[in-house]
């Protein structure tokens, strides 16, 4: 007879990261079977070296046509081995969602069911429900309900040959990112906030304290793409109509410091009203000029009339704020232009964005440790581009 385990990520300390291992690791597995909504290629890099082992008898169905399940992602299951479905249901009004992880042993086999998907926040750190089933091969009911719960899945390109259909090439998965039907990860739009602060004061609330594991890196955008994304040639060329109206991720923090939000503590530090831009959660990036000569470099940069090192410029940034906008307001950033300095030598940050009157938005404790990200907007013309930055 089954043996049942619940599992209730980051509010306990178990994590379907952890029970998935455990599952694909199974003694003489025979039959794998894994279905998710959205999969991507961090949530498949948290248990491919498992799925290396497997791959011959996994087989996968995969939502698609949802915004999220990326082109990375398909690429490395495929190169795995895994035999590969996707689920596109014709419509986003309604999306493939069941989140379903078995695996089928000699004598024994184990499922997880639950709301997780294989993103890195779904096995992680969100907050999610799985039931985990042991069940046991000698029990009548255990294998009836292995068994139907397989041959549903294996029935359904059979039953819906347009809809449910398998992934069996490097070719045909990209001809599906290039139907718009997968997302490319190096592009990450930000996400629509109709929520906005009406009155009174903005709430005080800190991040729910949880049990979470880590954040991964973030892979930088070239340069080619932060300036052309939307024109032809840049990955965004099929479409430039309607990326030219989206924001598109640049960059992101580590956790907010009380130096970045302004309301330092210590007795010798005073708040500057100003943050600098540094490399953060980036890979590969020198931040003495990442910001000055990538990200903002199509700004109306001037020196200043004092201080001749110093450049100055402007741009509109909306800024979001655990996720209510507080509309569009115009920034002052500044750079360092002085490469003979202890800071440039120290490949420290010498960009800088000066907060003026969203200060008083910033400048709170219930922002620490959160994360900041910055994403453009290709502007008209191009070299007045906008900004948007979200704290959360």
């Amino acid at each position: 007879m089954a043996k049942i385990d619940f599992l209730l990520q980051a509010v306990t300390t178990k994590f379907h990261a952890d029970a998935l291992k455990k599952l694909l690791s199974i003694p003489k597995v025979k039959r794998v079977l894994v279905s998710v909504a959205f999969v991507r290629e961090d949530g498949v890099n948290v248990v491919e070296t498992k799925l290396k082992r497997i791959a011959k008898v996994a087989s996968f169905f995969v939502g698609i046509r949802n915004g999220i399940t990326s082109i990375q992602a398909i690429r490395r299951l495929l190169a795995l081995g895994v035999k590969l479905y996707a689920v596109d249901t014709g419509s986003r009004s309604t999306i493939f969602h069941p989140k379903v992880f078995l695996a089928k042993g000699k004598g024994l086999a184990s499922a997880i069911i639950g709301s997780a998907n294989m993103t890195f926040g779904g096995l992680n750190r969100n907050i999610e429900a799985g039931a985990i089933l042991h069940l046991d091969l000698a029990n009548k009911a255990d294998v009836t309900f292995l068994n139907s719960t397989i041959k549903l899945f294996e029935d359904l390109p059979r039953r819906f040959p347009e809809h449910v259909f398998e992934i069996k090439n490097i070719a045909a998965a990209e001809a599906l990112f290039n139907d718009g039907r997968l997302t490319d990860e190096d592009v990450i739009i930000a996400p629509s906030i109709a929520t906005a602060v009406r009155s009174g004061q903005r709430d005080k609330l800190k991040p729910m304290k949880l049990a979470q594991l880590g954040i991964p890196t973030r892979k930088r955008l070239t340069k080619r793409k932060i300036a052309k994304a939307g024109q032809k040639g840049s990955v965004a060329s099929l479409a430039p109509e309607v990326l030219t109206t989206k924001f598109i991720f640049i960059w992101e923090s580590h956790g907010l410091a009380e130096r970045d939000l302004n309301i330092p503590t210590g007795e010798n530090t005073n708040p500057t009203g100003s943050m600098l831009w540094k490399k953060g959660a980036m890979e590969n990036i020198d931040q003495r000029h990442f910001f000055r000569d990538e990200v903002f470099s199509g700004l109306p940069w001037e020196k200043d009339s004092i201080k001749s090192h110093i450049e100055r410029t402007g741009a509109n940034f909306q800024i979001i704020v655990k996720g209510l906008n507080y509309g569009v307001s115009k920034l002052k950033l500044s750079h360092n232009t002085d490469t003979r300095s202890a800071s440039y030598a120290q490949r420290n940050s010498m960009t800088q964005v000066h907060w003026g009157k969203v200060l008083s938005c910033v400048a709170k404790r219930d922002l620490l440790g959160r994360v900041m990200r910055l994403y453009r907007k290709e502007g008209t013309p191009p070299e007045l581009p906008e900004f948007i930055i979200e704290i959360d």
